[in-house]
């Protein structure tokens, strides 16, 4: 098969691209939309230029996608689209440094493995960001290899869009830096350099006006965030991050990967190379050292993957690996597909906290009378609220949990006689607190893993005794 491929790299990178946009899309109607996904949905429905949790390129891509389908296969267009420009900016990358061959294999490693399959599916704040990561990667490379004014400045557009992305680019910008003070200080001397800086901090100054306004508040709660409270190394955490990133990019791939990373020194000679690796070393070795610290999330990440797959593509090529190539396709698609089956038909057991939340709101909604208010117990639950009640009503949290972009918002007045959905058995004497009457109306029970269940209760909530 592959020597069928290889026959036009262009054409079959470019088709491998669409056939996985086209069945990802289909296979994205059939999941519920997890609770992160409904919470960042319910951004678009307010657009403004910052969140408390992150930048606003999330709400801004799904408020145009709302265009085309508000359903879940909708909402994670933004991920199609993302993964799928991302993976031809990827095969145009390496096939500048490299040739068309290796360029398809870039594209299939890209393809096959779990992180990216994953990014086909959760629409979060790392689809833009890789999108913009890539693409901002590939003009950074033109800019500087080539030198072309027009590389500059799509460099400063898009770096500036990454940036309203997701606070990760700043470790983009660190790797560049480095390379430029490594290898080529002499752009210091260019112009267009410092006018790529200045068009970044343009495209990106609404988000960092907001954050001014808000004095700060979403770039204090990500320095904070996943950061350890007491200061001490946690070994276990490291580790279990680290093994990690074995399933999401697949064993061999990862493993030759890091194999190069750490004993190769090809890249130390080829500035091309070294470019590269920079991006990709920075970010994993970041979040590596904080994970001693912190459980990090898979994901964090995968912006790291993608100047990887590019340089495992051209060593892959260069030391003849052909074996080793196919064994790491064939194992990775065997997870992949695993994985892509495991969520379409077994989710309560892999992903429960995506299972009954769309039947629970739609129990809630058979009691609802006009003038009810919506609320819930998290964030998320909330959420689900807004996106799956018919005509999506705004809904709120009214119970104690973390602070989000729901406290931002809120009036002193926002508590009404209503519908309170909770995930759990909740403390009662805290509703009591704030209502006068705390009534259940209805409790529903679906699987969780695979010998337990998790219940879902609703409640009317009505007179209430004050607003907080």
């Amino acid at each position: 098969m592959l020597k069928t491929l290889y026959k036009n790299p262009t054409s079959s990178a470019y088709l491998l691209i669409l056939f996985l946009a086209i069945f990802s899309t289909i296979y994205n109607a059939f999941l519920p939309l997890h609770g992160d996904e409904a919470y960042y949905w319910m951004w678009s429905k307010h657009i403004q230029m910052g969140y408390y949790d992150h930048p606003p390129m999330i709400a801004f891509m799904i408020y145009l996608t709302n265009f085309i389908s508000q359903s879940e296969w909708g909402v994670r267009l933004v991920n199609v689209f993302s993964m799928s420009i991302s993976a031809l900016y990827i095969f145009k990358l390496t096939k500048l440094i490299s040739d068309e061959k290796t360029a398809l294999n870039s594209v299939l490693i890209f393809l096959s493995v779990a992180l990216t399959n994953a990014g086909f599916i959760m629409t979060t704040p790392d689809s833009p960001l890789s999108l913009f990561w890539t693409i901002t990667l590939y003009y950074t490379y033109r800019a500087i290899f080539i030198g072309e004014k027009k590389d500059f400045l799509l460099t400063g557009l898009f770096l500036g869009f990454m940036m309203l992305s997701k606070y990760t680019a700043v470790l983009y910008i660190v790797s560049v830096l480095l390379f430029v003070i490594l290898k080529r200080r002499d752009l210091f001397l260019n112009p267009y350099m410092y006018a790529t800086m200045l068009l970044s901090l343009l495209v990106a100054s609404p988000m960092i006006f907001w954050n001014y306004q808000h004095e700060w508040i979403s770039f204090m709660f990500q320095l904070a965030h996943g950061a350890s409270e007491d200061g001490k190394l946690y070994p276990h955490l490291f580790f279990e991050f680290f093994g990690g990133q074995f399933g999401i990019y697949s064993p061999v791939f990862t493993a030759l990967l890091f194999f190069f990373l750490i004993k190769d020194k090809l890249y130390f000679k080829d500035n091309k190379l070294f470019f590269i690796t920079l991006s990709v070393a920075v970010t994993l070795l970041f979040f590596f050292y904080k994970s001693f610290y912190s459980r990090m999330m898979l994901n964090y990440t995968a912006p790291a993957y993608i100047g990887g797959t590019v340089l495992l593509a051209i060593l892959i090529t260069r030391y003849e690996l052909k074996k080793t190539f196919i064994w790491g396709l064939g194992i990775a698609l065997l997870l992949t597909i695993a994985a892509r089956i495991a969520f379409l038909f077994y989710l309560p057991y892999i992903q429960e906290r995506m299972y009954g939340n769309k039947e629970a709101v739609q129990l809630l909604a058979t009691y609802a009378q006009e003038g009810d208010s919506f609320y819930s117990d998290h964030l998320t639950m909330a959420a689900y609220l807004k996106y799956y009640l018919p005509n999506h009503p705004e809904s709120d949290v009214a119970y104690p949990t973390r602070y989000s972009q729901y406290d931002m918002w809120r009036k002193k007045d926002y508590l009404k006689n209503g519908l309170f959905l909770a995930r759990d058995a909740e403390d009662l004497s805290y509703l009591k607190t704030i209502y006068k009457s705390v009534e259940l109306l209805n409790t529903l029970t679906v699987q969780s893993g695979r010998n337990t269940t998790k219940s879902f209760y609703i409640y009317r909530l009505t007179d209430p005794i004050h607003n907080n």
